[in-house]
């Protein structure tokens, strides 16, 4: 144990994702417990940070917290220190004030920062420790687009949501004899729509990594109804995107690190599929769904462990890492590995293989 760690600053940066507070307990309970080392919360991710926006986080502060989705401490896509919006002179301009988050965080007398997030929120996390500033890096996405681990903590969440919704989406498809599209998260990666999908019993998935022609997704549809399946469900992740097409955008946030939003692309294939195969097709949206509720069993656990691990990076000394996924063990990988690009599905990956023997298609 290093004498000189008294005091850890924690926050959750990004979108919300279930199992934040998991390992927010972890972090506390850890740091109290084992080594009497206070812990200061940062509210609202790195705008807390600029803001100095912080309180102290006790054990009877995190105590029921495990099962609950969120975080409590808040968090933001917004606020990147090295790129943070101001208007002077009534014109928006960007600073970098990360040199001001540093002195806040020395005022408050932290010794080290626990980054709770994703690649947006990890690379932040990365450029504070290039500039001196002690870091461990927690992953958090529900995408599980981090590189360096295994999956990420809310990941099965999410897929569980997904999965659940297309055992429902099943029964009214077949009753009404349609096509069900369900739409998923996934800006890049399409790790939640091909395992929903393959968990879910789909007939067509269409993910960021493998462009689709939609010729290829009503082959598929109008097969199954010449075979007498009168219903089918697809996947399709936000991301996903038609051979030699883009991505459908939402609206762009100019503030947000990451500021395109993705979403339409289920609509756009609905109604694709309805005029290629004649067959009535019907969309749902999860959207912010898959981000909320209680985490699983499984991202409970992982998420203390993270916690848990990174609190004992902190204390010995080991900075600019972030904890990892190894199967089956948690291991410390660097900020640069974990950030320098995200996993994607290989379109040789066994699941895909998989998916593709039980007759699903991909629309390619």
């Amino acid at each position: 144990m290093k004498e000189k760690i008294r005091k850890i600053a924690v926050l959750t940066g990004g979108g919300d994702c279930p199992g934040l507070n998991a390992v927010l307990r972890a972090v506390v309970k850890t740091a109290i417990n084992v080594y009497g080392v206070e812990v200061v919360g940062i509210e609202d991710g790195f705008g807390g940070l600029i803001q100095n926006r912080h309180k102290v986080l006790t054990s009877h502060d995190v105590s029921g917290i495990l099962h609950r989705g969120g975080t409590i401490l808040g968090t933001t896509n917004r606020d990147n220190p090295f790129k943070y919006p101001v208007v002077e002179n009534g014109e928006k301009i960007y600073r970098d004030v990360s040199g001001q988050v540093i002195d806040n965080l020395q005022k408050l007398g932290i010794d080290a920062l626990i980054v709770i997030g994703g690649d947006g929120s990890l690379s932040i996390g990365k450029e504070l420790w290039e500039k001196g500033l002690p870091v461990v890096g927690v992953p958090k996405t529900i995408d599980n687009d981090l590189s360096a681990t295994d999956v990420t903590f809310g990941f099965d969440t999410a897929l569980v949501t997904a999965t659940e919704a297309l055992d429902k989406l099943h029964t009214t498809a077949e009753s009404h004899h349609r096509v069900m599209v369900l739409e998923v998260m996934g800006r890049y990666a399409g790790w939640i729509a091909l395992e929903a999908g393959i968990a879910g019993g789909a007939d067509v998935i269409l993910i960021p990594e493998i462009p689709f022609q939609i010729e290829k997704v009503c082959e598929k549809i109008v097969d199954r109804r010449v075979k007498g399946k009168k219903f089918s469900i697809v996947v399709v992740a936000e991301g996903a995107k038609p051979l030699g097409g883009e991505m459908v955008v939402a609206k762009v946030i100019e503030d947000s690190a990451d500021p395109i939003r993705l979403g339409g692309i289920g609509n756009v294939v609905a109604k694709q599929i309805e005029e290629c195969s004649g067959m009535e097709s019907r969309v749902t949206v999860l959207g912010h769904l898959q981000r909320g509720g209680s985490p699983t069993p499984f991202d409970r656990i992982l998420g203390t462990r993270y916690g848990a691990a990174a609190v004992e990076l902190v204390m010995s000394g080991q900075f600019g890492k972030m904890v990892s996924l190894k199967t089956p063990d948690i291991v410390a990988v660097s900020l640069e590995e974990a950030v320098h690009e995200l996993r994607k599905v290989q379109v040789d990956n066994d699941k895909i293989k998989a998916a593709r023997s039980v007759g699903v298609s991909f629309g390619a």
